[in-house]
């Protein structure tokens, strides 16, 4: 799966003057060359944007009345970057506006690549050290991150994540399942069916939606991370099984990886499996009812994860 190429967004050019103008107007110095972010799986706007006064920004914009559930994500975005810890490697905020009918996001730009696929391993270090950071940080939220009333991951298991159960059941279309699993789905319900309850316990944040195309590689090597619409309370082992997907794929030891990391101290055995029995039933059916208004490369990206996921899974429980 090409991630640093996996969006298909407007140009600078194709936004509104109106908009164009209140944005260099705010950035203070006419935009001069927008360099659109390629990772992704939206069709919003997002790009580096370089001024003619030589400075430098993150902008994503959407159109209220086209894309409103982007605008909520990206409000949300902002509401949460405003709150994070400053030392966090994340994109600081700048500001927002809403003009011409779009909502925009400004933040700092982060002068940095998507991480190598197959790893790099300076790359991994680097994502696994700062991870570890940012879940060391948010395992004591703050008062003003809490204030925001943000979701459990226990309630969004429920709501939104698994889906093995609702394929048992005859509400959800089964999806192509390898041989390995084909006959497996009493296993992967009762397994999918434990993130809730492992959840539940979590007082500390996570970024909810840690994929190599959210994390940025800077160009001292840190690495930096993206997208924080999705934070929600949630055990920081989360965020690291979907995150070392890309790792398995490649051939590395992922199940090392996700044993040695502190992110995983305290999680019940079986944790592993049981993220990756709901990432995959999520993944594989959400791949199937992709929405008109996300890239088209996210269905492939949805089918190629959920099938990571159930051969990692098979794999660890004996099932290849």
């Amino acid at each position: 799966m090409p991630y640093h190429a996996s969006a298909q967004r407007p140009s600078w050019s194709g936004l509104p003057a109106e908009l164009r103008a209140a944005v260099s107007d705010r950035l203070g110095s006419p935009v001069v060359t927008a360099r659109v972010a390629g990772a992704g799986f939206t069709r919003g706007f997002a790009a580096v944007l370089h001024t003619a006064a030589g400075g430098r920004a993150f902008v994503k914009a959407a159109p209220a009345a086209e894309q409103p559930h982007l605008v909520e994500w990206y409000a949300r975005e902002a509401a949460i970057l405003d709150r994070l810890p400053a030392d966090l490697p994340a994109p600081r905020p700048r500001w927002t506006l809403y003009e011409a009918g779009w909502f925009v996001l400004c933040t700092d730009a982060v002068d940095g690549h998507t991480p190598r696929l197959p790893w790099v391993p300076a790359e991994l270090d680097a994502t696994l050290a700062g991870y570890a950071e940012v879940a060391a940080a948010l395992a004591e939220p703050s008062a003003e991150l809490t204030a925001l009333g943000l979701p459990h991951l226990a309630d969004l298991a429920r709501s939104d994540i698994l889906w093995w159960e609702e394929v048992a059941a005859g509400r959800e279309p089964p999806p192509p399942l390898p041989s390995s699993t084909a006959d497996r789905l009493p296993d992967l319900v009762a397994l999918e069916s434990l993130l809730p309850r492992y959840a539940a316990g979590a007082s500390g944040l996570i970024h909810g939606d840690l994929r190599v195309d959210n994390v940025l590689i800077g160009a001292d090597g840190r690495a930096w991370f993206c997208d924080w619409t999705w934070v929600c309370s949630g055990p920081a082992w989360f965020d690291l099984a979907g995150l070392l997907l890309t790792a398995y794929a490649g051939g590395l030891d992922a199940d090392r990886l996700f044993a040695t990391h502190p992110a995983t101290a305290g999680a019940p055995p079986d944790a592993l499996d049981a993220t990756l029995a709901a990432l995959a039933g999520y993944y594989l059916t959400g791949a199937a009812a992709a929405p008109a208004t996300a890239s088209p490369h996210l269905p492939t990206h949805q089918r190629w994860s959920g099938e990571q996921c159930l051969a990692w899974l098979a794999r660890r429980q004996g099932w290849a």
